[in-house]
């Protein structure tokens, strides 16, 4: 049992360290002052704390995220500080509504292609952003992204953001002369370098807002768009996590904890937040599988606010730039990129207009025009709406109709029932996208880690074609041993050879 909490505890402090430097990035970004340092760092610390504590996500870290960030300047802007710490607890408020309401069971439905023109889109953003800063300070900028690609292949026990936060921000305190007005020709490659400067150092306090009538009615769409943007942002990361440790989330009860956490980070003067992948994979990697590593990183964390601002105020802003354009980099879904050549056109189209509407116009407008979208797609790919599961004499389960983002939960959910031996027939698969196939590429994996016997028979050629081009080398390989039929794995055998 100690053995247990010591590891949690242990695998709280290393997200709070790879979380410090984001939170303060984050924070600035969305109030563009030195202040924004502390709001960000009270956003990871209280939406973080409340969330581990009530949420349905086991080791689940949350704190601000880039999606979050974008919405909340936009707020930022509008509205000014004491508005948007309104808005963020409202939008708490509408997040504890929709996991009253059941509402988190409907992130099922969002397909893949959503999730990936979102996420670009998302990372399109930041990118352009951290444009001026690049601008002024490429020669900072460069180096901190390099300095994090080396560091990520040599150093594996320390989070590369802290080894490029500590170690240029360290040089240039002494390099910062020689960097002033550097160029070569007429291109300019520094000309001058800014620093966060000095945040206020205080213990947080509970500040209630004025809740005036017409500023809440004023702040009811952005906290609208900041709850729904939160409540995706942080069910994809769950998914996530689901991927990662076999376990089922709770999505509703998820809902009520983020919702907690941003009304509580919005009282303490904290950025809105949600589930943040990155740091939520760290805590996995690092053993943390409870509540107690994700509430421990906001913590120590609380303990790190206090007397911070001295040294915060040394931290070159382009450092920051770099670790938000690799963080931004990190965000594209890469290999559906590399794969669109081979996915269906009309996941390709879903996933890049996702991604150009979350850039020209709006984050959740996105988001619904791409599961539109994606209706229409599959509206016109396959007169059957969802599939279904049919149990023959041979205790074999057959899918029947199209295996697409409308049916992969709940089919999958319906054969994830801790079989030892599961035999599953594709022969009336009608049609299948890329939601189908990657849900079951992971349902794949999932049993090959839970030493499930699994055997798949009657593989149709388009069902087969869409899996070998969609997987990975080592999916490839786990396909090719759960194939029951002979000849269907020699031709499988064959592709894997040579891809």
């Amino acid at each position: 049992m100690l053995q247990r909490i010591a590891k949690e505890v242990l695998s709280g402090l290393t997200v709070a360290i790879v979380a410090l430097p984001l939170a303060i990035a984050f924070g600035i970004t969305a109030t563009g002052t030195s202040e924004g340092a502390l709001i960000g760092l009270y956003g990871a610390i209280f939406a973080g704390l409340f969330a581990a504590v009530f949420g349905g996500t086991p080791g689940q870290v949350t704190g601000p995220t880039g999606p979050i960030t974008v919405v909340s300047t936009g707020v930022i802007a509008a509205h000014g500080l004491e508005g948007a710490f309104l808005a963020f607890i409202m939008a708490g408020a509408f997040q504890v509504l929709f996991g009253l309401c059941k509402l988190g069971s409907l992130v099922r439905y969002i397909p893949h292609p959503v999730v990936s023109g979102f996420m670009g889109g998302i990372a399109l953003i930041i990118f352009l952003g951290e444009l001026d800063q690049v601008q002024s300070s490429f020669l900072v900028v460069a180096a901190t992204v390099v300095l994090m690609l080396v560091s990520t292949r040599v150093i594996k026990s320390i989070p590369a953001s802290l080894i490029a936060l500590v170690i240029m921000t360290v040089l240039l305190r002494f390099a910062d002369p020689l960097l002033q007005n550097v160029s070569v020709g007429p291109v300019s490659l520094n000309s001058a370098i800014d620093y966060i400067g000095q945040i206020p150092e205080s213990i947080p306090s509970i500040t209630i807002p004025d809740f005036s009538g017409s500023l809440v009615l004023t702040l009811l769409l952005p906290a609208l768009s900041i709850a729904l943007l939160g409540s995706i942002d942080s069910l994809l990361t769950s998914v996530v996590m689901d991927n990662i440790t076999g376990t089922r989330h709770k999505s509703n009860k998820e809902l009520i904890g983020q919702g907690i956490g941003n009304a509580a980070s919005g009282l303490f003067g904290g950025l809105a937040s949600a589930g943040a992948t990155v740091r939520s994979v760290v805590n996995i990697k690092s053993g943390g599988r409870t509540a107690v590593s994700a509430a421990t990183h906001s913590v120590i964390l609380l303990t790190l606010v206090v007397g911070l601002g001295g040294v915060v105020q040394y931290i070159p802003l382009a450092v920051l730039s770099g670790i938000l354009i690799l963080t931004a980099i990190g965000m594209f879904d890469w290999e559906s990129l590399r794969k669109a050549h081979v996915t269906p056109r009309g996941d390709v189209a879903v996933m890049f207009v996702t991604m150009i509407v979350t850039v020209v116009l709006d984050l959740t407008v996105a988001v619904a025009v791409g599961v539109v979208l994606a209706l229409i797609v599959h509206v016109v790919q396959s007169r059957q709406h969802k599939a279904s599961i049919v149990q023959d004499e041979t205790d074999t389960y057959r899918i029947e109709g199209p295996l697409s983002f409308l049916s992969v939960d709940r089919v999958f959910t319906t054969l994830r029932d801790d079989q030892s031996n599961l035999s599953l027939s594709l022969k009336d698969v009608t049609y299948m996208d890329m939601s189908g196939a990657k849900a079951l590429l992971t349902f794949i994996d999932h049993s090959h880690k839970s030493g499930v016997e699994l055997d798949i028979r009657d593989l149709p050629p388009h069902v087969e074609n869409r899996l070998t081009a969609l997987a990975d080398e080592e999916q490839r390989g786990k396909l090719k041993a759960v194939v029951e039929d002979e000849e269907q794995r020699g031709e499988l055998k064959g592709i894997v050879e040579s891809a």
